[in-house]
């Protein structure tokens, strides 16, 4: 991060005939200070001590607040403690100061899904992929931004682009049917479902045969308590379980299962991974239509 800070920060000083001017006094002292500060804000960040992170760069912003990797910096703490609509206005104003940071807009693209506004998402995503196409195929994050906007044939393209070890991912598979299922029918997706081996995740096989229409949803939510798992890892497994199931009765419209599932993988299974604050904003959307 501060290799980041100390870029743009190199990218202010004016060379004049290949050597930067001396500094002022004032300018020295501030220099310093600042660079003090970018020191505290990288070992706060690898201590995952993200208010501290917060604090510092407020204080950095302060000395220089046209430096896009102090803002950066902010932005990456806002996301780590899921202060998405925070993290998504530090990434703008590095986007400001520095346009072609596609970092920032792609982090931005991660804060705007999570916060709810998809069309936003979409957007930051393909100008990402604009500029680094081969990044493309794997953007999963960008296909469930498309299936949140509504764009679920473009969702389903996505998802069935994925190379390598995405292609093995039941994830990625279960994503593609649930686009699939949303731009043609259940029936038709089902046919055409990704197939995947090597996901041995629990409860990944048995989500795969639910979309396959091998199993029902009681035998996934079964599989994740009869893993002999516990701590973290058992909740993990039924938050998985209780999301894809919650998925896969909005695939067959029934709205009731669905915010059911959802509530309790939100509100009972509370993990660090990225699909909980999908899950968390998935469930404010049902919420505000019910």
């Amino acid at each position: 991060m501060r290799a980041l800070v100390l870029a743009a920060l190199a990218a202010t000083v004016c060379l004049s005939g290949g050597s930067s001017p001396p500094l002022a006094a004032a300018d020295e002292k501030k220099d310093k200070e600042l660079m003090k500060l970018l020191d505290e804000i990288e070992s706060a960040a690898k201590a995952k001590n993200y208010e501290e992170v917060l604090k510092l760069a407020k204080k950095a912003a302060e000395l220089d607040p046209k430096n896009p990797g102090v803002h950066f910096a902010a932005g990456t703490a806002h996301a780590a403690l899921r202060q998405h609509d925070e993290a998504a206005t530090a990434f703008t104003e590095v986007i400001k100061l520095e346009p072609k940071s596609l970092a920032a807009r792609d982090r931005r693209g991660d804060a705007y899904l999570k916060s709810g506004k998809f069309a936003e998402a979409v957007a930051d995503f393909d100008a990402y992929i604009k500029e680094r196409p081969k990044d493309g195929p794997d953007h999963w994050r960008r296909g469930l931004a498309l299936y949140y906007a509504g764009r679920f044939k473009d969702g389903a393209t996505q998802f069935n682009a994925a190379e390598g070890n995405a292609r093995e991912d039941v994830e990625n598979s279960a994503w593609h049917y649930l686009c699939n299922a949303r731009a043609t029918t259940p029936k038709k997706a089902r046919e055409e479902l990704i197939p995947v081996t090597k996901d041995a995740r629990v409860p990944m096989n048995k989500i795969l045969d639910l979309f396959a229409g091998k199993l029902k949803p009681k035998d996934v939510l079964d599989a994740a308590e009869g893993a002999k798992l516990a701590g973290e890892p058992l909740k993990s497994a039924r938050f998985y379980a209780n999301l894809y199931v919650a998925l896969y009765y909005e695939s067959e419209g029934d709205a009731k299962k669905c915010l059911e599932h959802m509530t309790e993988a939100v509100e009972k299974y509370k993990i660090g991974d990225y699909m909980w604050d999908i899950a968390s904003v998935h469930l404010k959307v049902l919420k505000a239509k019910k």
